[in-house]
């Protein structure tokens, strides 16, 4: 019998051999299991390529065949969630379809038999960018009827917001009313989604078993459901991040700003993590010690105690460091509290939900503890805390540029309230606790719908008041790095001229080698009248349409509460007024630009 090392050279050349050792090399053993199913898959399809998104199979399911996977998100959660659906399904033999809702013909969903549904809600109930138009659709007298589709949706939301999981809950109710039936009932998820969304992929997929025929052979056995479907993969990822170091943590505002941003510089080198302008860099913060030094003191617990979380053992300080959520208060921590501290008060507020929000505001955990002091054991403090989530950050860098570098643009969260400064978590670990040279742990979050034009002709219109400016950074060293003839016109906005112009003398710079075509600042305090970013696209009204008509792309980043509305409002405004159309001709203008992905939105 031939030795495994004659055979590979039987079978591979020297090169292919280096080739495949050089992409396998750093690849964890999850990785390698699912690349060998991956490969066997391209075996079996007669070399069929895979791209993200695309069922690995062998036939093409027939129309209306198949488990269609629509997932709507913005921060890139419910994106993963449906490729391990996915991946599940198929490991079963089932013939599915992953698709974006941005890219689901509205029309196909008639057509449908079997939906799954992966949506987040983002804002105050708004559905993300992706699924806008299908959900306003299901909304509307247009909506089809769907008596022959069977379905299941995942909602996943914040219960720190009063709306959570309304985009969830509304596709659920409008399917329904549509005539559709449920497979499995709705399930909601808060941001430590992940258990309950397994349990529901897991009984999904045991009902569609029953449904569906397999048509094609199940995925080589040993494959993980909870593995990553990219075949291009770095090992660093949300689970498994990246130690990286802090190399520069610099003020970008004035002394007198009333704002606290940071420009923040991170070292890559030897991740192999590789971003695009657009993406989003995910940050795992630790908690102030002294915050939880306090916190233990106030609630007479010994911090050396040790808790189980999971499969590990740590101690009660060292897991509230790292592992639970505390400068972010949500309703379920003041209802356990209140039962466990057995506090009249907070049971009142608890059973009133206006009042809780009121009085969750800009409260933190260590506000209702002092405030109301009590003792818990440690186990009662765990099951009423939060698990931490990493924090999002638009990259404001283009590798083309900093190569294994990333950049941040970062406002620090600051206030005072209730007779003590409150930091953020993520944003006052980055500024006040890290050091350079520090270690943080970071991962890539991909934005594929946050991105460029393929074609550097094109021109393209960026609008990023505050910390919104910081993708349009990483455009600009882009566009400057690959030589993109296109235009390039930044609308940028903060309070005041003197100590809020972020990155001006990159602006300045980018003005007089002509890579920025066109400039326009709105200072909100500068004058009596304040004015902001919409107030420029009004007043810039006839040039920005004309941008448009000649193909320009149009992008928003920064506040998605009242921010990025009103500057949707004002481009509409802008195309009824000088593309002469009524308002329902312009609202239809704009929502082709969304479809034809020459509007698009990295909004928070």
């Amino acid at each position: 019998m031939a030795s495994k090392d004659n055979l590979l050279s039987a079978l591979l050349s020297t090169e292919q051999q280096q080739r495949l050792q050089q992409a396998v090399g750093d690849f964890n053993p999850a990785q390698l299991t699912w690349v060998s199913g991956y490969l066997a898959g391209l075996a079996n399809a007669g070399g069929v390529q895979a791209t993200a998104g695309t069922a690995v199979t062998a036939d093409a399911p027939a129309a209306g065949g198949a488990l269609t996977i629509l997932y709507g998100t913005q921060s890139g959660n419910g994106k993963a969630v449906a490729s391990q659906l996915q991946a599940q399904a198929e490991a079963k033999g089932l013939p599915t379809k992953l698709v974006s809702m941005a890219d689901f013909p509205v029309k196909q969903l008639k057509k449908e038999t079997h939906l799954a549904i992966v949506v987040s809600t983002h804002g105050e109930g708004d559905p993300p960018d992706e699924a806008e138009e299908l959900h306003a659709l299901l909304g509307s007298k247009r909506a089809p009827k769907l008596d022959g589709l069977k379905f299941s949706v995942l909602a996943l939301g914040d219960s720190s917001y009063e709306f959570y999981c309304q985009t969830g809950k509304d596709f659920d109710e409008r399917i329904a009313k549509q005539g559709g039936s449920r497979l499995l009932d709705r399930v909601d998820c808060d941001v430590d989604f992940e258990a309950a969304a397994e349990t529901w992929r897991n009984e999904l997929v045991d009902v569609l078993a029953k449904e569906l025929s397999a048509v094609h052979a199940p995925v080589q056995a040993g494959v993980s459901a909870n593995t990553a479907v990219s075949a291009t993969a770095s090992q660093y990822d949300k689970k498994h991040p990246f130690t990286a170091n802090l190399l520069a943590n610099q003020k970008i505002t004035g002394r007198d700003s009333i704002k606290d941003i940071r420009h923040v510089e991170i070292d890559l080198e030897g991740s192999g993590l590789a971003y695009r302008p657009g993406d989003s860099l995910g940050i795992w913060f630790e908690n102030d010690v002294a915050l939880v030094d306090e916190l233990l003191t106030l609630l007479g617990l010994d911090g050396t105690t040790e808790v189980k979380l999971d499969d590990e053992t740590f101690s009660l300080k060292d897991a509230l460091i790292s592992k639970y959520e505390l400068t972010q208060l949500v309703p379920s921590f003041v209802k356990s509290y209140a039962e466990s501290a057995d506090n009249a008060t907070l049971k009142g507020l608890a059973d009133d939900a206006t009042a809780l929000r009121e009085f969750i505001g800009d409260r933190q955990v260590i506000d209702v503890v002092r405030e109301h002091p009590a003792k818990l054991t440690a186990e009662q403090l765990q099951s009423s805390l939060r698990r931490i989530t990493p924090r999002l950050y638009s990259i404001a860098s283009s590798q083309s540029e900093v190569e294994e570098e990333v950049h941040l643009t970062v406002g620090v969260v600051r206030y005072d309230a209730f007779g003590s400064e409150h930091l953020g978590g993520a944003s006052g670990f980055l500024a006040e606790r890290l050091e350079e040279g520090g270690d943080v742990k970071v991962f890539i979050e991909n934005n594929d719908h946050f991105r460029l034009p393929e074609n550097g002709d094109t021109p393209v219109i960026m609008v990023g008041p505050g910390t919104g400016i910081a993708p349009f950074r990483a455009f600009l060293q882009e566009r400057e790095a690959t030589d993109a003839e296109g235009d390039n016109w930044l609308l940028f906005g903060n309070p005041t001229f003197t100590q809020d112009f972020l990155y001006q003398t990159e602006i300045q710079r980018y003005v007089k080698s002509g890579v920025l075509s066109k400039v326009d600042l709105a200072w909100s305090r500068d004058q009596a009248h304040k004015i902001y970013v919409q107030d420029k696209i009004r007043e810039q009204g006839a040039e920005l349409y004309q941008w448009l008509e000649s193909g320009a792309h149009f992008y928003v980043c920064g506040d998605a509460s009242r921010m990025a509305k009103d500057v949707h409002e004002a481009l509409i405004s802008v195309v009824a007024e000088h593309g002469g159309k009524s308002q329902e001709d312009a609202e239809a203008y704009v929502t082709e630009l969304r479809r034809a992905k020459r509007y698009q939105r990295d909004v928070y």
